[in-house]
């Protein structure tokens, strides 16, 4: 029996489906890339934006089709989608045969099996309270090549931000117990895992919950001591919640990269406020000089929300001004998207979506200039960086360095007749750049 896993969303969401294929492989299921050779689909969805709930009701709509036609024995949802929307997908799609709540990933054998034993409705239903408690270690099924992957600290999350649902698929922020996330990280480094990218809605309150302190510190230690780990880096760490304490952590440790992602959604006092977020632009401002001070060559990446509502152009420009005295290394914008049940739905003066996506268009093009900028300046540097693949039948390969996470950032293409494999670190001087991407050569060691 062939299964199909198709992942939407975030990199969160990908660590939740390769628990999923975990839990399956054990039980003796195969599974294929190729929707032609697939006997059961299951798509993870994501409803985090309006483009990623259209995006997850779409692919849903096409498995759909197929599992009309019979070219399907079953077709399940499961992800944020799934947990929010349910009742519409089985009014609306009454070909996906379960759904599988956030919080119920581990009953997917269950799901499938009872499916194809044809002793359930269809529509059945396969949820948990939001508080629930989390899945112990347990082996995975990479979907990342093998040589990287994230590592889900957390659960849920507290903030509570006026523009965001992930409270109400997620439930509260809930960490994974410490000796969990030791025991995980140890298993794929075992595995060949040289790369391990910490990931939840927060990783910053890492703790918090269950030891009533920030523990976020001791556990980039802990992993620093595993062998074969060569790089670990950090995502979604709230500013204001980074401390003394995780700064020098992650300039003492060799194996932590010296790469920060830090959402910061805004710059002007007022919308930021209006945003629920916890933070004021003077605090932004003081902490990223902090960052840079303790970390000289730290990269920074961020993440910016363009139109919420009431922003006007004074806020906007001011946001620009920001962005432009900053120079982060890198940032992605998003235009509001307006999400049914959270506060700022409700807010009044909604921006019309031309105004929304002209602003992020606006910061996306200051941020371009910054960033091919920083490209050239790092002609001449010899950086270490990770191997990804090779171009075909070209004598280059493609690689990254700690400035570049996978997905989101740019490359590093390296021209050398050297056979090199992926997930080899080697050492590449800098010798050009065009735009994002970064050209070299391999040093000698």
């Amino acid at each position: 029996m062939n299964i199909l896993f198709i992942s939407l969303g975030c990199d969160k969401n990908l660590a939740d489906t390769e628990l999923m294929l975990g839990l399956l492989q054990k039980k003796g299921y195969f599974f294929t890339d190729e929707v032609e050779e697939a006997d059961i689909v299951v798509v993870n969805t994501c409803c985090f934006i309006g483009d990623a709930k259209e995006e997850s009701i779409n692919v849903l709509l096409e498995m759909a089709s197929l599992r009309k036609a019979g070219k399907l024995k079953a077709l399940l949802a499961a992800g944020c989608l799934a947990q929010r929307y349910g009742e519409q997908i089985q009014e609306e799609i009454p070909e996906v045969d379960a759904l599988v709540g956030t919080m119920a990933i581990e009953e997917i054998v269950n799901a499938v099996e009872e499916i194809l034993a044809g002793g359930r409705d269809k529509g059945r239903n396969y949820f948990r309270s939001l508080d629930a408690s989390l899945p112990v270690c347990r082996e995975r099924v990479l979907t990342t090549g093998g040589h990287f992957a994230y590592l889900k600290i957390a659960e849920g999350c507290g903030k509570h931000c006026t523009y965001c649902v992930i409270p109400k698929v997620r439930g509260p922020y809930r960490s994974i117990p410490m000796e969990d996330l030791v025991c995980q990280a140890k298993r794929l480094a075992e595995g060949g895992v040289k790369e391990l990218i910490l990931v939840a809605q927060e990783t910053t309150l890492y703790g918090m919950d269950l030891y009533g302190e920030k523990r976020l510190p001791e556990l980039l230690h802990r992993l620093a001591q595993i062998k074969g780990l060569v790089w670990i880096r950090l995502l979604y760490c709230y500013p204001e919640e980074i401390t003394e304490e995780l700064l020098q952590a992650v300039a003492e440790e060799a194996k932590v990269c010296h790469y920060l992602d830090i959402p910061i959604q805004h710059a002007s006092d007022r919308v930021l406020k209006s945003m629920g977020r916890q933070t004021s632009q003077e605090e932004l401002r003081t902490k990223i000089s902090r960052i840079r001070e303790v970390i000289p060559d730290i990269c920074l990446r961020t993440t910016l929300i363009s139109g919420f509502p009431g922003e006007t152009q004074e806020d906007f420009e001011e946001l620009y001004r920001f962005v432009n005295e900053m120079e982060f290394d890198r940032l992605g914008v998003f235009s509001y998207s307006q999400e049914e049940d959270t506060p700022a739905a409700r807010m009044p003066e909604q921006i019309e979506e031309a105004l929304k996506e002209s602003r992020r268009d606006e910061l996306m093009t200051l941020q371009q200039a910054i960033a091919f900028e920083k490209a050239e300046e790092a002609i001449g540097q010899v950086l270490p960086a990770m191997v990804e693949g090779k171009v075909v039948e070209e004598d280059v390969y493609v690689a990254r360095t700690y400035k570049d996470a996978p997905e989101v950032d740019g490359y590093l293409f390296i021209h050398t007749t050297a056979s090199l494999m992926t997930g080899d670190f080697v050492r590449v001087l800098v010798t050009d750049s065009n735009e994002y991407d970064l050209i070299g050569e391999l040093v000698e060691e």
